[in-house]
């Protein structure tokens, strides 16, 4: 592979970008097919691909790094709103639209696409693949879709509910599709958030799940058929039923030793949820694999054996889906930690020499480099202040050498990085102009306790941990207390080479999203401040923000249409909880589209504040305040946040109407509507009362501080 290929330097960058801005697009027309494949992929600095966005991460490096200088550090102060569409609806938003030859394709919640005029926002088509309402519950954390593919003239989506869909690039007319897993059955729980990638004419998709019970697989499909092409399987299944007959076998030969007790009855997890990676000339997929199932290694694996292949990456050879080898970043994994964030490719200079790389920081707060043809590990370092699980990484044996007491007993203790992560999913850029790699970086300790494993009883579609949450109540809160305390988040500017830190821009909170990086020396990221920011590459200096009324999650892109460079993203707030985030208000998502000089489009106004209700008093028992907690943390949690804070509705802050219909709410799916289905099939009429009376004591222990003087919007930044 030539050494370029995954590190270009500056002058090849702002080369190819003068090259574009010479010669505006050619052949492009509304509703065009997009005519993407291997060499269009394969060359996206090309003059003829570079102002496009052709995968999710541009690149099969998933670099989301872009040539486009037009719009540079010297005149972004000149930024204005081009366009925007109001996505009609108040989920979070978290997508990567694709941008082929002037016709941009986005896709919102429930797996909805539109295809628009990349310059002025006209739509041309969309598609509605009719995912019910229920999947909003079905799936672990929302209705939400993080991207979509694009190849040979057809877009790909990976629905909410396992279809795999080719849809027309030019009319929007399906073309196939294809389940990719079964919707029945006890570990059954599969569903798909993460973007679909097309490796040579291969449709690549994972799976999420882990929380609520499955066995961890990818699939790949041929992109003109829907036939599926192979199946690897992340974590073994029951050793009775001998080999899968999948592209597997042989890797799970190497893992099922790592595993003890009966995990299968349980799934085991390991989902592949979000991201890949594709090398074409080592024909290698990379996979990041995720969390097991249960949480606790006590119950899963009875606390022994490493559990491969949980929270790892796989590299798998892209034409029949065979094992290579693999990095496990979390042996023994026993705190929800996922190694699905996203890993990228570039060629650095390592002692003295040019290695072939793949960089990944997942949930665990180390950052680590490997070799990408053999998996080596090349560094690692914490990029966190606060790391309690794991005191550094034992260069000779690859593994992490835990803090004492890091694995979860019977007795609540404060882990961070939590399950919250210490870098979530959201999307990280490399600069082969700067030589560092930008992601937003998180500190959000929780409490984890583990329940005895004779006590753990497995419900489909909850989320099956295995903690214990009852106990200590005194402990845990001054425990919280202190993890809220300690919270912050930042943008993290990283050297890979050095494995230090270069610049940061700290936030009031955790929550910004997710980040491009361009040759123009910029840094693009949505902020938990509602607002969209840009910062210089090189040293994190400010150089334009404006308030969106939004909290940005996913990542944006910049493409050029007819000569001129625009900057667009998604902006629909949801993903982890953040503890100090305070009520916030946000209006309905949108895609945002920017230009130099753009002027005239101005966003409809925020929503009004609100005060926050006063809570009923308590009248429940400690009992059953206590039972509530529980039931939460495996039933709510995911969506409305840890300990009651936070998430998609904070429902400390219920109103006297909302309080009053809160059992045909939670059992009866009263707001079925808005993808909030009954759990009747998991909660009984006391079960929700209970929830209820911890909801009502969690927002009587918060009032006093929530609401005098409380501001209803985070401060905003400064201009």
């Amino acid at each position: 592979m030539p050494s370029t290929r995954f590190g270009r330097g500056l002058a090849a960058a702002l080369l190819l970008a003068a090259v574009a801005l010479a010669a505006p697009l050619q052949g492009r027309a509304q509703g065009r097919a997009a005519a993407v494949d291997h060499a269009a992929l394969g060359n996206v600095d090309a003059p003829a691909q570079v102002g496009n966005w052709l995968s999710y991460g541009r690149d099969w490096g998933e670099q989301r790094y872009s040539p486009l200088a037009q719009i540079n550090a010297g005149n972004v102060a000149r930024l204005g709103l081009a366009w925007f569409d109001d996505l009609d609806t108040m989920r979070g938003v978290q997508g990567t639209p694709l941008v082929v030859d002037g016709v941009l394709y986005n896709v919102s919640i429930y797996n909805i696409v539109t295809a628009y005029d990349a310059a002025t926002g006209r739509k041309l088509w969309t598609y509605d693949p009719q995912v019910g309402a229920e999947w909003a519950r079905l799936a672990c954390c929302g209705p939400s879709a993080r991207g979509i593919a694009a190849w040979n003239g057809k877009i790909y989506i990976g629905a909410l509910d396992g279809r795999l869909i080719a849809v027309d690039a030019a009319s929007g007319q399906e073309v196939w599709t294809t389940q990719t897993f079964e919707r029945e059955g006890l570990l059954n729980a599969y569903s798909i958030t993460g973007a679909p990638r097309v490796y040579d004419g291969k449709v690549v998709i994972g799976n999420g799940g882990a929380d609520y019970g499955v066995r961890g697989f990818v699939a790949a499909y041929d992109a003109e058929t829907g036939e599926r092409l192979w199946k690897f399987y992340t974590v073994p299944g029951n050793p009775a039923d001998g080999p899968d007959g999948a592209a597997s076998d042989s890797a799970m030969q190497i893992a099922l030793p790592t595993w003890h007790g009966e995990w299968w009855r349980w799934g085991g997890g390991g989902t592949a949820w979000d991201s890949f990676a594709y090398d074409p000339d080592l024909n290698l997929v990379y996979i990041g694999t995720g969390n097991g199932t249960p949480h606790m290694w006590s119950i899963r694996s009875n606390g022994q054996g490493d559990n491969l292949f949980l929270c790892s990456i796989v590299a798998v050879d892209a034409t029949s889906g065979e094992y290579r080898w693999h990095y496990q970043m979390v042996p023994e994994e026993d705190w929800d930690y996922t190694c699905t964030q996203p890993m990228v490719l570039a060629n650095l200079p390592i002692a003295g020499r040019t290695r072939q790389v793949i960089m990944q920081a997942p949930k665990n707060g180390f950052f680590y480099v490997l070799d990408r043809a053999t998996g080596e590990l090349l560094s690692a370092e914490t990029y966190v202040s606060q790391n309690t699980w794991a005191s550094h990484i034992d260069m000779a044996t690859g593994r992490p050498v835990l803090q004492p007491g890091a694995h979860n007993t019977a007795t609540p203790h404060l882990m961070s990085p939590s399950w919250m992560a210490a870098h979530t999913w959201h999307p990280m850029a490399y600069s082969p102009q700067t030589g560092l790699v930008y992601f937003s970086a998180q500190e959000q300790g929780d409490v984890y306790a583990a329940m005895d494993a004779g006590d753990f009883t497995f419900v489909r579609h909850r989320s099956n941990s295995g903690q214990q949450r009852r106990n200590d109540p005194e402990l845990r809160a001054r425990l919280m207390a202190q993890a809220r305390a300690e919270e912050k988040g930042y943008l993290l500017a990283w050297n890979p080479v050095t494995q230090t830190e270069a610049w940061r821009v700290p936030y009031r909170v955790p929550g910004s999203g997710g980040v491009l990086a361009t040759a123009g020396n910029l840094v693009i990221q949505g902020t938990i401040d509602q607002t969209l920011a840009i910062y210089r590459a090189d040293n994190g200096e400010k150089l334009w923000e404006m308030d969106i009324d939004q909290a940005p999650v996913a990542g944006a892109i910049t493409y050029l249409v007819d000569g001129v460079q625009y900057i667009a993203i998604n902006a629909g707030w949801g993903g982890s909880p953040v503890y100090n985030l305070g009520p916030f208000t946000t209006g309905t998502a949108k895609l945002l589209v920017f230009r130099l000089d753009a002027s005239g489009v101005t966003l409809p106004p925020p929503p009004p504040p609100g005060d926050l209700p006063r809570p009923p008093f308590l009248t429940a028992t400690e009992d059953q305040v206590a039972r509530g907690r529980e039931l939460y943390g495996e039933t709510c949690a995911r969506c409305h946040g840890p300990n009651a804070v936070g998430g998609l509705k904070d429902l400390r802050w219920m109103t006297a109407e909302t309080r009053a219909r809160f059992a045909d709410i939670v059992l009866r799916g009263l707001y079925a509507e808005r993808g909030m289905i009954g759990f009747a099939d998991v909660l009984d009429e006391d079960g929700a009362a209970a929830i209820h009376a911890f909801l009502i004591a969690r927002a009587n222990e918060d009032y006093a501080d929530a609401s005098p003087g409380a501001p209803v919007l985070p401060p905003r930044r400064e201009q």
